[in-house]
């Protein structure tokens, strides 16, 4: 049976998780249930998992996901079975794995959207038409990330972005066939960062 306290806490991270399709980390569990100690905090995680409402996922961030009927609608809980390696060069042996792979690890995190991928400004990095790319969105960024990238407030592209020494910005496509721009830093605003991408093959979509 759980305390009080447990059961709150419990209350909390499957509200967070069925919110934002992700757990919270200990300092937000914290927060959230007005305590400072983060021990305390994985103590009652420890105490919840053995009545097994959670499962506690070592070495993971965010490593906490709701069991039972939950599960379901909860998207910390994709996973899909990771069952070997395969060469995209000289061929390998098969080797059979058992792991999985937990999709919301790749792409799921706080401030992130996604958009769809118009043109081929990109495709030498990858980036193809109709493809899906998973964006944090961020005001700043390196060199040399893929950025998604607001020109005069009016028009979005996504380029590789270059900081000059005199001030300016350079837009880079990723296309031999494409020009690079340049524009002063007032025109430009970074509206995220690519961190991830998604394509399907189906012939039905």
């Amino acid at each position: 049976m759980l305390t009080s306290r447990q059961h709150t806490t419990y209350q909390f991270i499957r509200d967070y998780c069925l919110r934002r399709g992700y757990a919270p980390k200990l300092i937000e569990i914290a927060d959230g249930i007005g305590i400072r100690s983060k021990g305390v905090v994985h103590r009652h995680l420890k105490e919840i998992a053995q009545e097994g409402l959670i499962d506690l996922i070592p070495g993971r961030h965010r490593g906490i996901r709701l069991t039972g009927e939950h599960l379901e609608n909860n998207s910390t809980g994709l996973t899909l079975p990771l069952i070997g390696k395969i060469a995209a060069g000289q061929p390998i042996e098969a080797i059979p794995d058992n792991n999985e792979i937990d999709l919301t690890a790749f792409f799921m995190g706080p401030n992130r959207f996604v958009l769809k991928v118009q043109g081929d400004s990109m495709i030498e990095a990858g980036i193809l038409d109709g493809d899906m790319v998973i964006v944090e969105q961020r005001d700043r960024a390196r060199n040399g990330e893929i950025v998604v990238a607001l020109i005069d407030k009016d028009e979005a592209t996504l380029k590789y972005l270059q900081q000059n020494k005199d001030g300016t910005i350079t837009l880079i496509p990723a296309n031999r066939l494409m020009q690079s721009m340049q524009f002063s830093s007032d025109r430009i605003q970074v509206q995220g960062v690519v961190v991830g991408q998604m394509r399907s093959y189906d012939a039905r979509k």
